[in-house]
This record gives structure tokens, sequence and C-alpha cells, in this order.
């Protein structure tokens, strides 16, 4: 066996150095920190090669003395840190003292400096025995890397292509550039400028980064609790794509990838994302410094909390309530009428999404007979709710066409101030659309997604409270089924009846539904029995009534939604608007597909070439 030797400081460096140098953008990322702790206010990144041949950062910040150029590319040497309970309360980028030293072992690196109040900048080259040289700078400090890799071949290899490493550059500036909005970036690739951020609050820093496209289709988080903050934007479900890169989640200033972060955005689109799109997110959390730890990985893209559960509840709790908020917190809260209205408030928004200002009046404390009247609506709204839960009834038959008188269109004039988010129902298009004027232009909501989601909360809601409320049938609904489908049912009796079911064996090879869920009357008992029952034999009951609880609820729903085809009149139609404002999630249905959307009359004049 050999003997035990110490490692020479070069290898040691270089050892260290494979755990912090990953790539350019790895140095990038350490060198910008540090510019950024030195209290920059404006950094200038120059790149060649996708920063393989050059990485040169260009600062104003504090600087550093002459005596400690040298010190500066000593391994472990830091200005952040000098005790353990510091340590444990880091409140800057940088702390190890590793990073300078790490990049010196495998790459020609230089340090120019200039201290606040010095005659004159200093420059130290990254070679042994070298000694600190005048130089010329005006303020701050140059840190110039070249040749990455070049006395580790090996290492070098493993880069990815000029396009790639630049791509990986880039979005590292722009991470750090979204902490810090107050501080002016610029990055120049092979003498190409590429951006120029001039300093700006985070709302504009954000949309110069991740795009106007972004803000416009997110919804604004501001939220505390105790010693934590969240602030940001998160995606409005309905805008949501399928890329997988579009979290931006900051810790104390710090970019970080973290499981508890990411499963609590998970959990909280859960309900209302459609198919395998995912949230995009621009997130910063604000926490007691002693409560996370960010020493656990030297790449520092890991953090560890001390309470995680008590993290993950709230980041998960207060997404969902940005996302629960009804349809009235999603309207503009100015409702004037469209013939009065500034066309220049309407020209920004989408015309696939509503708009996202608060909204202070709730339309259910305002919902009064002479409004309805107005738009020949003689009944309140519940009432009006119950015809139009009445006419959902037998939706598994083909809807015969019911002779109704046509609507009548109203004049601009009905849309008062007062006028609700949604707006009144005109017509019914092919069965399938409500068509509805608002203050701001034409609301189109599809029937059966919004029908089901309002079922869906309410099932919810009733399933939380243990107070299901039960419709008996005349006449038993019986479908054939297997002896396994009859050993579910009779071992799980009880918990079926706790969801509103009463099935019950009618023969070796038959089950008979006698009751189902009030809220669900209008659907076919035997396929909601099936589904049922093929989700106890498949999770057992004690995962339905936790994991895949929502599950259920939501085929639940599905099949106890008001089908295609069923015509409405227009009481029933505004009873359905009125419900999904007063319906949390109402802008997606169970499947994360869009309920309405809204066409302003600024897009609508836009379409037919009005006034150009």
């Amino acid at each position: 066996m050999p003997t035990i030797a110490r490692l020479p400081d070069l290898l040691i460096s270089q050892i260290a150095a494979g755990e912090v140098v990953e790539r350019p953008a790895s140095v990038l990322k350490e060198l910008l920190e540090n510019s950024l702790d030195a209290g920059s206010k404006a950094i200038q990144v120059h790149l060649e090669e996708g920063g393989v041949k050059l990485i040169r950062i260009t600062d104003d910040g504090c600087g550093i003395a002459k005596d400690q150029l040298a010190l500066a590319l000593t391994r472990h040497a830091t200005s952040k840190i000098t005790t353990l309970d510091d340590l444990e309360r880091v409140g800057t980028l940088g702390f190890r003292g590793e990073a300078l030293a790490s990049v010196a072992s495998v790459a020609r690196l230089s340090l120019t400096s200039r201290e606040r109040g010095a005659s004159h900048a200093w420059k130290l080259r990254g070679e042994p025995d070298a000694m600190p040289e005048p130089a010329a700078l005006m303020a701050g400090t140059v840190v110039e890397m070249r040749d990455l890799y070049y006395n580790t071949p090996a290492r070098r290899k493993f880069l990815k292509s000029e396009s790639t490493e630049f791509a990986h550059c880039a979005d590292a500036v722009r991470r750090l550039a979204l902490t810090r909005p107050d501080v002016a970036i610029s990055l120049t690739h092979n003498g190409r400028s590429l951006f120029q951020l001039a300093p700006a609050d985070t709302g504009r820093r954000i949309a110069d980064i991740l795009g106007e496209e972004f803000i416009g289709a997110a919804r604004a988080i501001d939220a505390a609790s105790g010693p934590l903050t969240l602030a940001g934007f998160a995606i409005d479900p309905t805008r949501a794509t399928d890329a997988k890169d579009g979290q931006t989640v900051f810790v104390n200033g710090r970019f970080v990838r973290d499981k508890i972060i990411g499963h609590a955005l998970r959990e909280a689109y859960r309900d209302v994302l459609h198919g395998s799109r995912q949230p995009a997110v621009c997130l910063f959390l604000n926490i007691d410094p002693a409560l996370v730890d960010v020493n656990v990985h030297p790449a520092k893209t890991e953090v560890r909390f001390r309470d995680s559960r008590a993290v993950h509840q709230f980041v998960f709790h207060t997404i969902q309530r940005v996302l629960a908020a009804p349809v009235q917190a999603e309207a503009a809260p100015s409702l004037a009428p469209p013939a009065a209205q500034d066309t220049t408030s309407t020209a920004t928004t989408p015309a696939s999404a509503p708009s996202h200002p608060a909204w202070t009046p709730s339309y259910a404390a305002h919902n009064e007979a002479p409004r309805q009247a107005s738009l020949g609506v003689a009944e309140p709204a519940a009432a009006a709710y119950l015809a139009f839960a009445r006419a959902t009834q037998n939706t598994g038959q083909t809807p015969v066409p019911r002779p109704q008188a046509m609507p009548q269109f109203q004049p601009v004039e009905t849309a008062s101030q007062e006028a609700p988010p949604l707006g009144y129902a005109l017509a019914q298009l092919h069965g399938i659309y409500i068509l509805a004027q608002n203050a701001r232009g034409l609301i189109l909501v599809d029937m059966h997604a919004a029908h089901e989601r309002i079922l869906y909360e309410k099932l919810k809601t009733a399933f939380d409270n243990r107070q299901i409320a039960t419709q008996n049938l005349l006449i038993p609904a019986v479908f054939s089924a297997n002896p396994l489908d009859i050993a579910a049912v009779e071992e799980h009796g009880d918990a079926l009846r706790d969801l509103g079911f009463d099935i019950t064996p009618l023969g070796p090879n038959q089950l008979g539904v006698r009751s189902v869920p009030a809220l669900l009357q209008s659907g076919d008992p035997a396929a909601l029995a099936r589904s049922l029952i093929g989700e106890l034999r498949e999770h057992g009951i004690t995962q339905l009534a936790t994991a895949h609880r929502n599950e259920l609820l939501a085929t639940m729903a599905c099949h106890g939604a008001v089908r295609a085809r069923r015509q409405l009149s227009v009481p029933e139609m505004n009873a359905l608007l009125r419900q999904m404002e007063e319906t949390e999630r109402a802008g997606q249905c169970n499947h994360g597909r869009p309920t309405w959307t809204e066409l302003t009359l600024d897009q609508l004049d836009k379409l037919f070439l009005r006034g150009q």
C-alpha cells in the first residue's frame, strides 16, 4: 500500500474545481456573485467562444486592496464570513472562498482592481509567485478568465458546443439580473451586444428578461407569514405550456432548484393544468437566514430548510389561493360602459385570457332582481340555478329542441358600472358555448367545462364537511358487474354511502344504484357507479380518501356536468355565469382546459379593421 501523503495545493484546487467549475457558466456565476456582493451598480460581461476562450467581468464595486489581491486567489479566503454564526446566517451570494482559487487552477486568470480612494489600480495574474503590478482602471474590479481547462484537456472534452455553452452563460446572467433589478447589466458575446439592462423595478426587470407575454399571462403574488415572504408571478393555468424549464425560484436572492418548492408548485397547480403542461413561475422567497442552510452544495443551487414542511405549506397555500381567485378577482376593476371606456386600457389585454388586476366588489352581494329584470331575468339567482340544474336532467339522452323565444340582445346601455365580470347572457351557440356581454366586450363560455368546475368545487366542499346530500332514484339504475366489482361494493358499502352512493347487489352479476349525490343527479348513475367502483378496486378506500380523492371527485363532476347540445334559456345561462363568478378556479375545468375567454371591444375593432 502506498504511503499517505499530503496532496499538492494545485491538485487540491483542481479537485475542488471539479465541483465548482462544471462549465463556463459556473465560472461566470461565481464571478458575478462576487461583483454583486461588492456593491456594484453596473456590471459588464464579455464572452468569447461561449465563455471557453474568455470571460471578462467588469464592475464598479468597492474594489480590492493591493495587499489582498494575492489573498483573494487563495483557497478558503473570503471577506464574507469569519465565525460559525456568520455561516449560519449567510446574507451574501458568495462565501465559500474557493471560487477564484479553483478557477485559477484550471484557467488563466487575472485580477485587476482599484479600491475606493486608491490612487490607481493593481493587477495580479493567477500564477505562482506572481506579484501585483500597477494598472489603469477608473474604479471597481475586472476579472478576466482565459482558456478554460487549458491544463486539463480531459475536462475540456466534456464541454459542449459553443452555442450550448453560451446559452448556459446567458441563462446565468439573466437569473442573477432578476435578483438585482437595481443593477445595470450588459452582455456581449464575440463582440456582439446581446442585451443591456438598465436599472428598473422588479416588474420591469422580469418583463425585460422573461418577456411581456409572461407578465401578461401571469398572476401577481405577494404574501407573508411570519419569517416567510413570497413575491413574484405565477402563470395563469390556461396560458401554461409544455416547457419544463419555466420555473425560476430564488431563496434570499439565490437561484435554487429545490424539490420542496417544486413539489408545492405541482400540488398547487394539480387541479388546473391541462395534460402535460407545466407551471411557469418567477418567485422570490425570503426567509430568515438562520432557518435555511445554503452551504449544502458547492455550486450553491441547493438549500436545506430547517422546517421544510412549513415552507412547503406556505408556498402551496399561497399559490393555491392566487389560482383559486373567483372570476370577479380576474376582471378589470373599471366596468364603465364600453362606449365611454378608454380603449388604450384594453389594448394590452390578451385575447386568450382575462386580465388580472384586483377586483374588490363582490357581485353576489348585489345580485338583485331589478338588474335581472332589465335583461328579462325574473327570478333570483338561486332559483335560476335550480332551473338550470333541472334543465340538465337526462343528459344521457339526445336533447329534443324545445321551442323558446329568441333571446333579446341587450343594448350597450344595460352594461352599467355595476355589471358583473362575466356580464349577461345573449345567446347559446350550437348548444355548446354561451355568448355574454360585459362592460368591456364579448364573453364566450364553454358550458360543460364551466359546470364541471362548479360541481367539482361543490363536491370537494361537501366531502370535506361530510355533508354530501343524496338523491334517491325512483327506479334503481341496474348494470352488469363481475364478481370483483360486487365484492368491492360489499366491502366498502359504508364508504360508498359517505360519498353519497347507495349501491347494492341485485344478483350474481348485477348491481343497482339506489341513490346518488344530489349534485350529480343529472348524470348517468350507472356510469358514475362503474367509475367509482373501478377507482375503489385500483386504489382502495384509504388512498381514495387522501391522495386520489380529488381525481375521484373530478371524475364524478365530469360525469355529472351538463352535456353539450343541451339547450338553456337565458335565465339558466345567467345563473351559470353567476355561479362561475362565485366559484374558485372557475377559469379552468377539472382537466385544466379554459372555461371562458374575453374579446374586448378594442380587439373586436381590430378584427373588423374599424378606425383603420
